[in-house]
């Protein structure tokens, strides 16, 4: 049930939450959660890969219920918040190439870019 709760907030949102955000708008809504819950819901989530987490330009560590199920990057706006769903094809071969090239494999990478949206440039 809380799982069902928080992954209603994150699917409301069109940007990443911190686990502080997603506790202020359960209660907001009513509802009687602890934050120490909400962060084992999004620890749960994200390691089952029905959220995205990522760590914006604060440290602070986000969520977000994304519309791709495979392996995406964002682009970050930093005014708003807004956040777009892209592939990286040269990133992955980039990825794969400095891997093999040390001698890795099975090697996983988080690429975020942020920036400033349409809307917010002056």
């Amino acid at each position: 049930m809380k799982r069902d709760m928080v992954l209603g907030v994150l699917e409301g949102s069109p940007e990443f939450l911190s686990a502080q955000d997603i506790h202020a708008a359960l209660r907001a809504s009513g509802q009687k959660v602890g934050l120490a819950t909400v962060y084992r819901v999004v620890q749960a989530l994200q390691e089952s890969g029905a959220i995205d987490a990522l760590r914006n330009e604060n440290g602070e560590l986000t969520y977000r219920s994304c519309e791709s199920t495979g392996h995406h990057h964002h682009l970050v706006c930093r005014a708003c918040g807004r956040t777009v769903e892209v592939q990286g094809p040269a990133v992955e071969r980039w990825a794969d190439s400095v891997a093999a090239e040390h001698g890795f494999a099975e090697v996983s990478h988080t690429v975020e870019v942020f920036g400033i949206c349409g809307d917010h440039r002056s």
